[in-house]
């Protein structure tokens, strides 16, 4: 499986990209989610976080959140996982996650 997302380098980071990736409910939602537990299992966000939506969907949401830099994905053979990219969050844009 590929993936053609490329994530911004942290430099790249634009706040009005950011914040209108996190604008959106389930956005915002799986990304409370990975801040709480951590490094996750993207299936698992998605059930557990009581997202009812399809996996596509939910896979736009999560493209939307890389494209953006609020996250970052990683597969390990069949699984990806998901973890919040809050060191390069806070040294561009201080505070903005804790808000």
């Amino acid at each position: 499986m590929t993936d053609d997302v490329v994530e911004p380098a942290a430099a790249d980071l634009e706040l009005p990209r950011v914040l209108a990736a996190l604008a959106d409910r389930h956005r915002l939602t799986t990304v409370r989610y990975v801040a709480r537990h951590g490094e996750s299992w993207c299936a698992r966000v998605m059930h557990e976080a009581d997202l009812e939506m399809s996996k596509s969907t939910f896979s736009h949401h999560l493209r939307i959140l890389r494209e953006a830099g609020v996250i970052a994905k990683r597969h390990e053979g069949t699984r990806s996982y998901m973890c919040l990219r809050k060191a390069d969050l806070d040294a561009r844009f201080p505070g903005l996650l804790d808000s």
